[in-house]
């Protein structure tokens, strides 16, 4: 897929519309309800992104100094406007908390996700106690 990115002959209106939200997203958000995330792994999900985000939006030449310049991450997002990778995560795990907790507590996709043992030593972020807490305080 990168080399079909670096294609100039598409724009960049098919490039986000038709490939990137269509065949890319889909595949990196499979399953991002119900996984916990590390910062690593947000760090690496925020890494792919930018770069799939540079390929598709290719350095400009800036008209004062005569130069080509690579844009920066907050241009990127300027020029895309779409939520980032992480806050789409983070709503999606939100919707699926509320459809979980019109489910009761007598499924066992319910028991599943929120109850069960913890393994011994330092455990990871839980889905239900820690990362739906800290992703309603982060989206507010």
């Amino acid at each position: 897929m990168q080399i079909i990115l670096s294609y100039s002959i598409l724009s960049k209106n098919i490039k986000i519309n038709k490939i990137y939200r269509t065949l890319i997203l889909p595949v990196v958000l499979y399953g991002c309800e119900i996984r916990s995330l590390t910062l690593r792994e947000e760090h690496r999900l925020m890494v792919l992104e930018n770069g799939l985000l540079m390929r598709i939006f290719v350095p400009k030449s800036d008209a004062v100094a005569e130069e080509w310049r690579r844009l920066l991450n907050k241009d990127l997002y300027d020029l895309y406007s779409s939520p980032n990778i992480i806050q789409v995560i983070k709503s999606r795990r939100i919707r699926w908390a509320e459809h979980m907790a019109c489910m009761g507590d007598r499924r066992g996709a319910y028991r599943t996700l929120v109850g069960g043992r913890r393994p011994i030593g330092r455990p990871r972020c839980r889905w239900g106690g820690g990362n739906i807490k800290m992703d309603l305080q982060d989206m507010g």
